[in-house]
């Protein structure tokens, strides 16, 4: 009988190229929502530095972060059949994550994103190949928890996949962070994703986009949500904190201090999401998870790639124990 694990992450990897930008604007419209990257066309324009991060993706870097903390943890993705699929592969083997549901597919390359930095932001390039995946239905009693995120969008009839797998596995929980594609099938197309999702995590642009809604009130955003199924919804408001519901009670989180200015925001949502649904894991309450996922992010944010600054469960430990008397959950 093959290995179960406490959580398979399912979703795209990809090659990141880091580019930070030295000669760039922003560039606002009239009414100041929509920010644009501006540079000189048609011309050789300098950039600062150039670092090139390995098997990274939204699940992928939970999964990454995961298997830091502890735990035990496989990955269910697809890479092409070239140099760049086998440094993914070690790089997982070096991370302690199984590769067992990762499939070759011959006669693609694999993911390649070029990520262009600049003022700690971050605007990426993105193409996902029309891959094969996995069967999910093959995860039948190997896990206790999956995590859902970002994929192609050629991807729907997987989804509905996952879907079934879920509905025939009621007691395993799962995780669910919609990538840009997801968001764009809408909630109609992936119900049976988010009525079988344990815990939702979007910010709150995000959530107001699934609920079709130009109303970003935190507590009409968590009532459209639980009603698509999701037990638990955790809702991020970027530097201003997050929120979290579990139905019954709401809660606020305060982020953890920052030891210095970020360099990166890169990884910010997936770090927030390590953390959280790691402490779910390990058997912790919702206003528990809430301590540990800010101290992912904060420290992700400290260094360039979205994996770097993921902390093993030590270090972790480390900062709450150092945290503000004012660094808790507060019921909202």
């Amino acid at each position: 009988m093959k290995q179960k694990y406490d959580l398979v992450c399912i979703g795209d990897v990809v090659m990141d190229a880091f580019i930070t930008l030295k000669e760039a604007k922003v560039e606002w419209d009239k009414a100041h929502e929509h920010p644009r990257l501006s540079m000189e066309f048609a011309t050789k324009i300098p950039y600062e530095s150039l670092m090139i991060a390995t098997g990274v993706g939204n699940a992928s870097n939970v999964a990454v972060g995961a298997a830091r903390l502890g735990i035990n943890t496989a990955m269910l993705t697809s890479v092409g059949a070239d140099h760049y699929g086998d440094q993914i592969a070690d790089m997982y083997h070096k991370e302690g994550i199984s590769t067992e549901y990762v499939k070759v597919n011959r006669g693609l390359p694999t993911n390649y994103h070029f990520v262009l930095t600049y003022e700690a932001e971050r605007t990426i390039l993105i193409k996902h190949q029309k891959y094969a995946y996995t069967d999910p239905a093959l995860l039948d009693k190997k896990t206790d928890w999956v995590y859902f995120s970002s994929i192609a969008e050629h991807t729907l009839p997987f989804h509905k996949k996952v879907g079934e797998y879920l509905k025939h596995h009621p007691d395993v929980r799962m995780g669910f962070n919609p990538g840009t594609f997801q968001l764009r099938f809408g909630a109609k197309a992936l119900a049976s994703i988010y009525r079988h999702t344990y815990v939702l995590f979007v910010n709150r642009e995000e959530a107001a986009f699934i609920l079709g809604t130009k109303n970003e009130d935190i507590g009409y955003l968590f009532k459209g949500l639980h009603k698509l199924g999701p037990k638990i919804v955790v809702i991020t408001d970027g530097p201003d904190g997050a929120y979290a519901s579990d139905g019954v009670t709401r809660w606020f989180m305060p982020p953890y201090p920052d030891a210095k200015p970020p360099v990166s925001r890169t990884g910010a949502g997936d770090a927030f999401s390590t953390g959280f649904l790691c402490a779910l894991i390990y058997g912790l309450p919702v206003h528990e998870a809430l301590r540990w996922a800010p101290i992912e992010s904060m420290h992700v944010v400290q260094f360039f790639g979205a994996q770097t600054g993921l902390l093993k469960k030590s270090a972790l430990n480390a900062f709450l124990k150092k945290a503000p008397k004012q660094y808790q959950a507060k019921t909202i």
